[in-house]
């Protein structure tokens, strides 16, 4: 598929993409909508990732803005951040909608020539 085959809307959306297709970093958004602020120390407790690795995922989990650091004293919190998912299903709307009506045109088109 070419660069002008895809929608511009496509390339702001695929960074969102990437960093929600890590099975780890979905376990990490899944434990931050169950509690709203919590440290890498809480995020790693009870998984076998290191705090370094969370450090990590947090980090691409901020850069796409799903995740927000709040510092509180010497420690800093991390909170989900619905804003980007809310963007991401709008441009899926109006994908889904474009691709409904080209399945609507190719359908009329075959009824109407077989």
């Amino acid at each position: 598929m070419s660069d002008s085959a895809v929608s511009p809307g496509f390339f702001l959306q695929a960074p969102l993409f990437a960093a929600l297709g890590d099975e780890t970093r979905l376990s990490l958004l899944a434990r931050l909508c169950r509690v709203t602020q919590q440290s890498i120390s809480q995020l790693a407790e009870g998984t076998k990732l290191t705090r370094q690795a969370v450090t990590k995922h947090l980090q691409v989990l901020e850069h796409v803005g799903l995740v927000k650091s709040v510092r509180r004293g010497r420690e800093t919190l991390f909170e989900f951040d619905a804003t980007p998912i809310e963007t991401m299903t709008q441009y899926l709307e109006l994908v889904s909608g474009q691709w409904g009506k080209k399945l609507d045109d190719l359908q009329n088109y075959l009824d109407a020539n077989s």
